[in-house]
Protein backbone atom coordinates (compact mmCIF):
# COMPACT_ATOMS: atom_id res chain seq x y z
CA UNK A 1 0.00 0.00 0.00
CA UNK A 2 2.81 2.37 0.84
CA UNK A 3 4.41 1.72 -2.54
CA UNK A 4 1.14 2.55 -4.36
CA UNK A 5 0.85 5.85 -2.48
CA UNK A 6 4.43 6.64 -3.38
CA UNK A 7 3.64 5.93 -7.04
CA UNK A 8 0.61 8.25 -6.98
CA UNK A 9 2.48 11.15 -5.42
CA UNK A 10 4.63 11.99 -8.45
CA UNK A 11 1.54 12.18 -10.68
CA UNK A 12 -0.33 14.43 -8.27
CA UNK A 13 2.80 16.43 -7.68
CA UNK A 14 3.33 16.93 -11.39
CA UNK A 15 -0.31 18.01 -11.71
CA UNK A 16 0.20 20.61 -8.99
CA UNK A 17 3.72 21.64 -9.95
CA UNK A 18 4.00 25.19 -11.18
CA UNK A 19 5.53 26.11 -14.47
CA UNK A 20 6.92 29.43 -15.49
CA UNK A 21 6.17 30.95 -18.86
CA UNK A 22 8.57 33.77 -19.73
CA UNK A 23 8.56 36.28 -22.58
CA UNK A 24 12.11 37.53 -23.36
CA UNK A 25 13.37 40.20 -25.71
CA UNK A 26 15.24 38.28 -28.38
CA UNK A 27 17.81 41.01 -28.89
CA UNK A 28 18.63 42.00 -25.33
CA UNK A 29 17.43 38.83 -23.63
CA UNK A 30 15.57 41.07 -21.23
CA UNK A 31 12.68 39.41 -19.42
CA UNK A 32 9.48 41.23 -20.35
CA UNK A 33 6.78 39.04 -18.87
CA UNK A 34 6.46 35.80 -16.96
CA UNK A 35 3.58 33.71 -15.70
CA UNK A 36 3.64 30.98 -13.10
CA UNK A 37 0.91 28.40 -13.60
CA UNK A 38 0.26 24.77 -12.82
CA UNK A 39 -1.64 22.23 -14.87
CA UNK A 40 -4.48 22.42 -12.37
CA UNK A 41 -4.67 26.20 -12.60
CA UNK A 42 -4.54 26.02 -16.38
CA UNK A 43 -7.49 23.62 -16.50
CA UNK A 44 -9.47 25.82 -14.08
CA UNK A 45 -8.75 28.94 -16.13
CA UNK A 46 -9.71 27.26 -19.40
CA UNK A 47 -12.93 25.95 -17.83
CA UNK A 48 -13.85 29.39 -16.50
CA UNK A 49 -13.04 30.99 -19.85
CA UNK A 50 -15.22 28.50 -21.76
CA UNK A 51 -18.09 29.00 -19.29
CA UNK A 52 -17.74 32.76 -19.58
CA UNK A 53 -17.87 32.57 -23.38
CA UNK A 54 -20.91 30.24 -23.26
CA UNK A 55 -22.84 32.35 -20.75
CA UNK A 56 -21.91 35.58 -22.50
CA UNK A 57 -23.02 34.19 -25.86
CA UNK A 58 -26.33 33.05 -24.37
CA UNK A 59 -27.16 36.48 -22.94
CA UNK A 60 -25.93 38.20 -26.09
CA UNK A 61 -28.23 36.11 -28.26
CA UNK A 62 -31.20 36.04 -25.87
CA UNK A 63 -31.37 39.75 -25.06
CA UNK A 64 -30.09 41.44 -28.22
CA UNK A 65 -31.36 41.63 -31.83
CA UNK A 66 -28.66 39.11 -32.81
CA UNK A 67 -31.12 36.30 -32.09
CA UNK A 68 -33.11 37.28 -35.19
CA UNK A 69 -30.17 36.16 -37.35
CA UNK A 70 -30.35 32.60 -36.02
CA UNK A 71 -31.85 30.31 -38.71
CA UNK A 72 -35.32 29.14 -37.76
CA UNK A 73 -35.80 31.68 -34.99
CA UNK A 74 -38.97 33.81 -35.10
CA UNK A 75 -39.00 36.97 -33.02
CA UNK A 76 -41.97 38.09 -30.95
CA UNK A 77 -42.62 41.06 -33.24
CA UNK A 78 -42.67 38.76 -36.28
CA UNK A 79 -45.09 36.41 -34.53
CA UNK A 80 -47.35 39.34 -33.61
CA UNK A 81 -47.21 40.59 -37.19
CA UNK A 82 -48.09 37.11 -38.45
CA UNK A 83 -51.09 36.92 -36.12
CA UNK A 84 -52.20 40.42 -37.15
CA UNK A 85 -51.89 39.50 -40.81
CA UNK A 86 -53.93 36.36 -40.20
CA UNK A 87 -56.78 38.37 -38.70
CA UNK A 88 -56.45 40.94 -41.49
CA UNK A 89 -56.63 38.21 -44.12
CA UNK A 90 -59.72 36.81 -42.45
CA UNK A 91 -61.34 40.27 -42.43
CA UNK A 92 -60.45 40.76 -46.08
CA UNK A 93 -61.95 37.38 -46.89
CA UNK A 94 -65.22 38.34 -45.20
CA UNK A 95 -65.21 41.71 -46.96
CA UNK A 96 -64.52 40.00 -50.28
CA UNK A 97 -67.51 37.71 -49.74
CA UNK A 98 -69.71 40.73 -48.99
CA UNK A 99 -68.47 42.51 -52.10
CA UNK A 100 -68.97 39.39 -54.19
CA UNK A 101 -72.52 39.08 -52.91
CA UNK A 102 -73.12 42.76 -53.69
CA UNK A 103 -71.82 42.29 -57.23
CA UNK A 104 -74.02 39.24 -57.69
CA UNK A 105 -77.05 41.20 -56.49
CA UNK A 106 -76.20 43.95 -58.97
CA UNK A 107 -75.91 41.37 -61.72
CA UNK A 108 -79.29 39.96 -60.73
CA UNK A 109 -80.77 43.45 -60.68
CA UNK A 110 -79.48 44.15 -64.18
CA UNK A 111 -80.38 40.82 -65.77
CA UNK A 112 -83.48 39.97 -63.73
CA UNK A 113 -82.14 36.48 -63.14
CA UNK A 114 -82.47 34.96 -59.68
CA UNK A 115 -81.37 31.48 -58.61
CA UNK A 116 -84.35 30.29 -56.60
CA UNK A 117 -82.41 27.38 -55.11
CA UNK A 118 -79.83 29.70 -53.57
CA UNK A 119 -81.95 32.80 -52.89
CA UNK A 120 -85.21 33.39 -51.13
CA UNK A 121 -87.44 36.43 -51.38
CA UNK A 122 -88.02 38.72 -48.46
CA UNK A 123 -91.32 40.41 -47.74
CA UNK A 124 -91.74 43.65 -45.90
CA UNK A 125 -93.55 41.80 -43.12
CA UNK A 126 -90.46 39.68 -42.53
CA UNK A 127 -88.11 42.66 -42.29
CA UNK A 128 -87.09 44.01 -38.93
CA UNK A 129 -85.10 47.11 -37.93
CA UNK A 130 -82.29 44.77 -36.85
CA UNK A 131 -82.05 43.34 -40.37
CA UNK A 132 -81.83 46.74 -42.02
CA UNK A 133 -79.25 48.13 -39.63
CA UNK A 134 -77.24 44.95 -39.12
CA UNK A 135 -74.31 46.32 -41.12
CA UNK A 136 -74.20 49.58 -39.15
CA UNK A 137 -73.99 49.04 -35.42
CA UNK A 138 -74.77 52.44 -33.94
CA UNK A 139 -73.49 53.83 -30.69
CA UNK A 140 -75.98 55.60 -28.45
CA UNK A 141 -74.88 59.15 -29.32
CA UNK A 142 -74.93 58.41 -33.02
CA UNK A 143 -78.37 56.83 -32.70
CA UNK A 144 -79.79 60.04 -31.22
CA UNK A 145 -78.32 62.07 -34.07
CA UNK A 146 -79.70 59.68 -36.67
CA UNK A 147 -83.11 59.72 -35.00
CA UNK A 148 -83.17 63.53 -35.27
CA UNK A 149 -82.23 63.38 -38.95
CA UNK A 150 -84.82 60.70 -39.64
CA UNK A 151 -87.57 62.78 -38.09
CA UNK A 152 -86.68 65.55 -40.53
CA UNK A 153 -86.88 63.18 -43.53
CA UNK A 154 -89.90 60.88 -43.65
CA UNK A 155 -88.70 59.25 -46.85
CA UNK A 156 -86.04 57.18 -45.20
CA UNK A 157 -85.57 53.43 -44.90
CA UNK A 158 -85.10 53.70 -41.15
CA UNK A 159 -88.35 54.16 -39.22
CA UNK A 160 -88.47 57.16 -36.91
CA UNK A 161 -90.55 55.20 -34.42
CA UNK A 162 -89.28 51.68 -33.83
CA UNK A 163 -92.42 50.78 -31.92
CA UNK A 164 -94.51 51.44 -35.03
CA UNK A 165 -92.44 50.17 -37.93
CA UNK A 166 -93.40 51.67 -41.27
CA UNK A 167 -90.94 51.51 -44.14
CA UNK A 168 -91.79 54.18 -46.70
CA UNK A 169 -89.69 55.37 -49.59
CA UNK A 170 -90.17 58.30 -51.90
CA UNK A 171 -92.22 57.32 -54.99
CA UNK A 172 -89.89 57.00 -58.01
CA UNK A 173 -92.59 58.31 -60.35
CA UNK A 174 -96.26 59.23 -60.53
CA UNK A 175 -98.24 56.87 -62.71
CA UNK A 176 -100.28 53.70 -62.95
CA UNK A 177 -98.84 50.26 -62.26
CA UNK A 178 -99.29 48.16 -65.41
CA UNK A 179 -97.54 45.04 -64.14
CA UNK A 180 -97.13 44.10 -60.52
CA UNK A 181 -94.31 42.34 -58.76
CA UNK A 182 -94.65 38.65 -59.67
CA UNK A 183 -91.74 36.38 -58.70
CA UNK A 184 -93.54 33.33 -60.10
CA UNK A 185 -93.18 34.86 -63.56
CA UNK A 186 -89.69 36.12 -62.71
CA UNK A 187 -90.85 39.72 -62.81
CA UNK A 188 -88.98 41.20 -59.85
CA UNK A 189 -90.24 44.74 -60.28
CA UNK A 190 -93.26 46.92 -60.82
CA UNK A 191 -93.87 48.55 -64.19
CA UNK A 192 -95.26 52.08 -63.97
CA UNK A 193 -96.89 53.61 -67.05
CA UNK A 194 -95.56 57.14 -67.57
CA UNK A 195 -95.66 59.89 -70.10
CA UNK A 196 -92.74 60.45 -72.41
CA UNK A 197 -89.75 61.91 -70.54
CA UNK A 198 -91.64 62.00 -67.23
CA UNK A 199 -89.29 62.60 -64.29
CA UNK A 200 -87.88 59.55 -62.46
CA UNK A 201 -86.83 60.27 -58.89
CA UNK A 202 -84.60 58.60 -56.31
CA UNK A 203 -86.51 56.81 -53.56
CA UNK A 204 -83.98 57.72 -50.85
CA UNK A 205 -80.60 59.31 -50.29
CA UNK A 206 -77.76 57.36 -51.85
CA UNK A 207 -74.95 57.03 -54.38
CA UNK A 208 -75.27 56.15 -58.05
CA UNK A 209 -73.26 52.98 -58.61
CA UNK A 210 -74.38 52.22 -62.17
CA UNK A 211 -75.55 54.51 -64.94
CA UNK A 212 -75.12 52.88 -68.34
CA UNK A 213 -76.88 51.60 -71.42
CA UNK A 214 -77.81 47.92 -71.80
CA UNK A 215 -79.27 46.32 -74.91
CA UNK A 216 -82.12 44.60 -73.05
CA UNK A 217 -83.18 47.34 -70.63
CA UNK A 218 -81.96 50.54 -72.26
CA UNK A 219 -80.70 53.33 -70.02
CA UNK A 220 -80.35 51.87 -66.51
CA UNK A 221 -79.46 53.62 -63.28
CA UNK A 222 -78.86 51.91 -59.95
CA UNK A 223 -78.64 53.76 -56.64
CA UNK A 224 -77.06 52.27 -53.53
CA UNK A 225 -78.66 53.44 -50.31
CA UNK A 226 -77.81 52.80 -46.68
CA UNK A 227 -78.54 49.54 -44.88
CA UNK A 228 -78.11 47.23 -47.88
CA UNK A 229 -80.79 48.80 -50.08
CA UNK A 230 -80.50 49.00 -53.89
CA UNK A 231 -83.02 50.73 -56.14
CA UNK A 232 -83.02 49.98 -59.89
CA UNK A 233 -84.60 52.11 -62.63
CA UNK A 234 -84.75 50.68 -66.19
CA UNK A 235 -85.93 51.66 -69.71
CA UNK A 236 -85.15 55.35 -69.23
CA UNK A 237 -84.81 57.69 -72.19
CA UNK A 238 -82.15 59.84 -70.54
CA UNK A 239 -80.03 59.68 -67.39
CA UNK A 240 -79.62 62.84 -65.33
CA UNK A 241 -76.95 61.38 -63.05
CA UNK A 242 -73.64 59.60 -63.56
CA UNK A 243 -71.83 56.90 -61.65
CA UNK A 244 -70.52 58.22 -58.33
CA UNK A 245 -73.04 61.05 -57.99
CA UNK A 246 -74.77 61.59 -54.66
CA UNK A 247 -78.55 61.90 -54.83
CA UNK A 248 -81.25 62.92 -52.38
CA UNK A 249 -84.70 61.45 -51.87
CA UNK A 250 -87.04 62.85 -54.51
CA UNK A 251 -84.25 64.18 -56.72
CA UNK A 252 -84.72 63.62 -60.46
CA UNK A 253 -82.19 61.09 -61.67
CA UNK A 254 -83.60 60.12 -65.10
CA UNK A 255 -86.36 60.65 -67.64
CA UNK A 256 -88.89 57.92 -68.36
CA UNK A 257 -88.46 56.21 -71.69
CA UNK A 258 -89.09 53.25 -73.95
CA UNK A 259 -85.57 51.98 -74.47
CA UNK A 260 -84.21 48.46 -74.58
CA UNK A 261 -85.35 45.26 -76.27
CA UNK A 262 -87.57 44.26 -73.34
CA UNK A 263 -89.52 47.52 -73.24
CA UNK A 264 -93.20 47.40 -74.19
CA UNK A 265 -93.95 51.12 -74.07
CA UNK A 266 -93.27 54.30 -72.15
CA UNK A 267 -92.87 53.14 -68.59
CA UNK A 268 -90.50 52.71 -65.64
CA UNK A 269 -89.31 49.27 -64.61
CA UNK A 270 -88.58 49.73 -60.90
CA UNK A 271 -86.87 47.17 -58.63
CA UNK A 272 -85.87 47.08 -54.96
CA UNK A 273 -83.19 44.84 -53.48
CA UNK A 274 -82.30 44.53 -49.80
CA UNK A 275 -79.14 42.69 -48.75
CA UNK A 276 -79.05 40.96 -52.13
CA UNK A 277 -82.68 39.83 -52.05
CA UNK A 278 -85.48 41.03 -54.30
CA UNK A 279 -88.49 42.58 -52.51
CA UNK A 280 -91.87 43.88 -53.60
CA UNK A 281 -91.59 47.67 -54.08
CA UNK A 282 -95.26 48.18 -53.19
CA UNK A 283 -94.45 47.11 -49.64
CA UNK A 284 -92.19 50.14 -49.31
CA UNK A 285 -93.57 52.74 -51.72
CA UNK A 286 -97.02 54.25 -51.96
CA UNK A 287 -97.58 54.62 -55.70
Amino acid sequence: MAKEKKKRRPWIQNFLNRYRMVIINETTFEEKFFLRISQFNFIVLVTLFVNFIAIGSFFLVAYTPLKEFIPGYTSLSIRKEAIRNTFLLDSLSVEFQKQDRFIQSMKSALTGEVDWEENSLLNAKDLSPELLISDNALIEADSLLRLEVVQEDKYNVIPNDLSNVNYLLYPPATGTISQKYDPDKKHFAVDIVLKENAPVMAVAHGTVIFAEWTAETGHVIIVKHDYGLLSVYKHNSYLEKSQGDLVKAGEVIAKAGNTGEFSTGWHLHFELWIHGYSVDPTDFVEF
